[in-house]
């Protein structure tokens, strides 16, 4: 554990270095590094996820567009980095928040649970499981095996988590990401039946809500998000709000629950 905590103070000063602020509003901020624990943790920390190329065609891609940027100096290069156009790392502005007390679902989604009366969700059950199931059958494999690998070990040092949504045994939604203390940063869902993957997000906030949570990160903004109640926020308020709550932890409760009660 005191190697962990050395390494992640070493890679706060890393992102530190960076100047997030005055990083491009869309793409990169930076590009390089690696997908250990440490260097993810403290990359959300400081407001950044990781976006990884899954493929040789992938990496290419982000050199032809980005190159550029990295000569200009605009967009960084971690150092050391021998590929450091596999990893790109992202903080985008304004960010899409969904602040608790607002999280809201459309009625007939609402209607559709009052029906589900099978339907449960739980949370930190199979993370794994949920974040192999966010990536299967999708082209884009940005949840690459290495990404996956540290995810999972920051879930077993209790810094990720998941929600899932069951019908009876069947894991049919549910959502990853990482916690910095009061602000959950949701990285995927996934829906094997219609609704099942809103069902986990709005689950997700529910839970974190009552663990002393203020605010969950979708990181990319669009209507499916707004709908669930997501909010853009420039990114200095989002790194403030970061900055200023990332001390906050009580523990996000784990137990099986009605899914209905999210239609109240």
């Amino acid at each position: 554990m005191d190697v962990y905590i050395r390494t992640l103070a070493r890679y706060d000063g890393l992102w530190e270095a960076l100047d997030i602020l005055g990083g491009p509003a869309e793409g990169p901020v930076a590009f390089g590094g690696e997908l250990g624990p440490q260097t993810l943790l403290a990359a959300y920390r400081r407001g950044l996820y990781p976006f990884p190329a899954g493929t040789a065609e992938q990496r290419i891609v982000n050199e032809l567009i980005y190159e550029s940027a990295v000569d200009a100096g605009s967009v960084k290069v971690l150092p050391g980095s021998d590929e450091p156009y596999s990893i790109a790392w992202c903080s985008p502005d304004p960010r899409p928040v969904i602040r608790v007390e607002q999280a809201r679902f459309q009625r007939s989604l609402r209607q559709q649970l009052r029906n589900r009366t099978t339907w449960t969700t739980t949370a930190d059950v199979c993370f794994e499981r949920v974040v192999r199931q966010c990536r299967a059958g999708r082209a884009e494999h940005w949840l690459t095996d290495d990404l996956l690998r540290g995810l999972c070990v920051l879930h077993e040092l209790g810094h990720a988590h998941s929600v899932e949504v069951w019908d009876g045994d069947e894991l049919i939604g549910g959502t990853f990401g990482v916690r910095v203390g009061a602000v959950f940063s949701a990285d995927s869902q996934f829906t094997l039946r219609s609704g099942a993957g809103k069902a986990a997000v709005v689950d997700l906030t529910r839970r974190f809500a009552e663990a002393g949570g203020l605010a969950v990160d979708v990181q990319r903004d669009g209507d499916h998000v707004r709908l669930l109640g997501a909010t853009p926020i420039p990114r200095p308020e989002y790194l403030t709000l970061l900055a200023t709550t990332r001390h906050a932890s009580r523990p996000l409760a784990t137990e099986r629950l009605p899914a209905r009660r999210l239609a109240g």
